[in-house]
């Protein structure tokens, strides 16, 4: 018999179908569904995982965080422990004879260590099971399935070693310091801190671009703009662009403010060719997805669907360039079958003659691209991610875009006024790939000594701008310039740091518990990137079978002893710091009734309320929602004088609200929201 092991359910069923010609059926031992059927002539059985089903965690013994110091289990081994029971019987329940064992989940360092895991537990359990091979492919297509099942090899044990490295690490890392800060702190329990290997260097970004905008004092300058029309309205500017002194703006004012006309001194045009983007790695998929409003982890967990239903290829990569086997020619042979037929059409005829490349060849997996067409249309968020899949995948196959910018000088009473233009000639893959700033700046036809006449010419005020935060896309991008994380884990780092309350998404940035927390730890390796790009580089050296498990793990935990000695030292201004802090960012607002501050607590039972620290002398209190994050607006109700807060829950719009419930502000919002949702049902 041979015995299919796939990542989840719905790879399995899949793959089933695929090599069974549609021909498989559906059992269950117990409540698991597996796939049976026959293949040249031998018993085939696949069945799905839930992703690891066996995990690592230290001994249920020192589960209890004070009867341990948090240093004290940087040398305690984790061990391995069955987390889905019920699967891993029905695993045990097939191997009772001899199988054949074919690993085929995802083929990456975490998907080889959860096929790796599922057969060392189960030959443990059947001591005769030695033919196990591995299926690797890139989509769950008939294609690539077929031919993953037609050349099968060897399970890589140096790559389910690196994976493994990263658990145990991560995994050491994470107890060890968010025990520490969180015991520090004195707070445990739900509202416990943590510390991450990669979430507290990422962190550290995201503080240290914050300090950079508060400690910006804006400039102010000036620019003299001037509107003349010819055909349409458009702008020039003095060629001095930003006048930083008043007086010498007013001075240049005072000589054109009357002037009439402008004449055309000088036009230049330069015809550019602009070359089509690179195949879509994970970090730059992610960084498109911010065009469609989607955040990394939502557009990440939607890839993932579409590649589960052989519609896209796998969406973990960092390659940026199609290997010469992909077969081109047969997904746009898909595709013509498609909404995307005409797009297809103008590659086929119009095309570029070899696609596109990005800067990472890897050997793994292909760029990301689609891979088949949906039988029913798509909807909603789903949709979007694959057209924006597809259209990047034939703007790599099309033509450079041919644009003109235009540059033309003006004369106004002797001083030197400017204006750009710039027009797309050919679209090309612009008109396939829609995904980027429009740059239309469009100038009238314009010949040189012509008069323009002048609409009206001002002096506008502004000021230097602060630097901008990151965003989402922007920000996975550093995280992989600096070897933080994984291609398959950065979005899921963001969406951390957001659940522990460390920074607001919308825009991205610090919390003040956040700001305490890394400038506590300001001087500690921690925080800094390096000292995990070391790590990211020992587990590279472990795939590729340059270096043990064993070594780097005890690399790690040395590193880790460093970084403790370091803590300890600063224990008490850690704690102070996170003190202040977390008052702060739990001051809701002013009581109405004593002038106190409110404050955000918890009930005996773990509910939050806002309470007064006049307690016991003002017993002034209001409910909170109990899900959410929290954010207190700087202006109170204008019916009741309580503070107002937004209520942000992922994906969801901010919601405002006074916090006092028998407010007349309160029953109106709810009862607006009341009617969203029934119109939403």
């Amino acid at each position: 018999m041979k015995l299919v092991i796939c990542e989840k359910n719905i790879a399995a069923r899949r793959i089933s179908t695929i090599l069974s010609d549609g021909k498989s059926k559906q059992g269950r031992i117990g409540p698991i569904p597996i796939y049976e059927f026959n293949r040249n002539n031998e018993p085939w059985t696949v069945i799905g995982l839930k992703g690891h089903i066996i995990n690592t965690d230290y001994p249920t013994s020192y589960n209890v965080w004070w009867h341990i110091a948090p240093k004290k289990l940087i040398n305690i081994p984790p061990e391995k422990k069955v987390s889905e029971k019920k699967i891993a019987a029905a695993l045990k329940s097939l191997v009772d004879t001899n199988p054949f064992i074919i690993v085929a989940t995802d083929f990456d360092r975490e998907g080889e260590l959860i096929g790796v895991e599922v057969v060392d537990y189960l030959q443990k359990y059947n001591k005769n099971i030695t033919e196990v091979k591995r299926a690797k492919f890139s989509a769950i297509t008939k294609y690539e399935i077929t031919e993953a099942f037609s050349k099968l090899s060897d399970v890589d044990y140096s790559l389910s070693a690196a994976g493994e490295s990263r658990q145990l690490i991560d995994l050491i890392w994470g107890v060890v310091l968010t025990r520490f800060i969180s015991l520090t702190a004195n707070k445990t329990g739900k509202d416990y801190l943590s510390i991450g290997r990669v979430q507290s260097p990422t962190l550290a970004l995201l503080v240290a671009k914050e300090k950079e905008i508060q400690a910006f004092k804006p400039e102010p300058f000036w620019r003299l703009l001037a509107k003349l029309k010819k055909d349409i309205l458009f702008e020039a500017e003095h060629k001095n662009g930003r006048f930083w002194k008043k007086e010498e703006i007013d001075s240049i004012f005072a000589k054109v403010s009357n002037a009439k006309e402008a004449l055309v001194t000088d036009i230049k045009k330069t015809e550019n060719k602009e070359k089509p983007p690179a195949p879509f790695s994970t970090t730059t998929f992610l960084q498109a997805s911010s065009y469609l409003k989607l955040s990394a982890p939502q557009a990440m967990k939607i890839a993932e669907e579409l590649y589960m239903g052989g519609l896209i290829s796998y969406p973990r990569t960092d390659n940026t360039v199609y290997p010469a086997s992909l077969g081109i020619k047969n997904i746009l042979t898909k595709l013509k079958q498609s909404s995307f037929k005409d797009e297809v059409n103008e590659v086929l005829t119009n095309g570029r003659k070899y696609p596109t490349r990005g800067p990472k060849q890897t050997t793994d997996h292909p760029p990301i691209h689609p891979v088949g067409v949906p039988k029913n249309d798509l909807t909603g968020s789903k949709k979007k991610v694959y057209e924006l899949i597809v259209r990047r995948f034939l703007a790599t196959l099309a033509k450079d875009a041919v644009s003109e910018s235009i540059d033309v000088a003006f004369s106004i009473n002797d001083e030197v006024f400017k204006s750009k233009g710039y027009r797309l000639i050919e679209a090309n893959w612009k008109g396939i790939y829609y995904y980027f700033s429009n740059k239309d700046k469009p100038l009238p036809s314009l010949e040189k000594k012509e008069v323009i006449p002048i609409s009206n010419i001002t002096v506008k005020e502004d000021e230097t701008k602060p630097p901008k935060r990151y965003s989402q896309g922007s920000l996975i991008a550093t995280m992989e310039s600096l070897a933080l994380g994984t291609k398959s884990t950065r979005h899921e780092i963001i969406n951390k740091l957001y659940q522990r309350k460390y920074i607001n998404l919308s825009p991205l940035a610090p919390t003040p518990l956040a700001m305490a927390v890394i400038d506590s730890m300001n001087d500690c390796d921690v925080v800094k990137p390096k000292m995990t790009a070391v790590l990211e580089d020992d587990m590279n050296l472990i795939a590729d079978g340059k270096k043990t498990l064993a070594e780097t793990v005890d690399e790690s935990r040395k590193m880790l002893t460093k970084v403790m000695e370091e803590l300890e030292q600063n224990k008490s201004t850690i704690k102070e710091n996170i003190r202040i802090a977390h008052r702060k960012q739990n001051t809701i607002g002013v009581c109405p009734e004593c002038g106190k501050s409110l404050v955000i607590r918890r009930s005996k039972k773990g509910k939050r309320f806002v309470g007064c620290e006049g307690y016991p002398t003002c017993k002034n209190t209001y409910a909170l929602p109990q899900n959410g994050m929290i954010k207190p607006l700087e202006k109170s109700c204008k019916y009741c004088n309580s503070p107002m807060v937004n209520i942000i829950s992922k994906g969801k719009k901010p919601w405002e609200i006074c916090i006092n419930i028998n407010c007349t502000s309160s029953k109106l919002n709810n009862n607006s929201n009341n009617k969203k949702n029934e119109k939403k049902d």
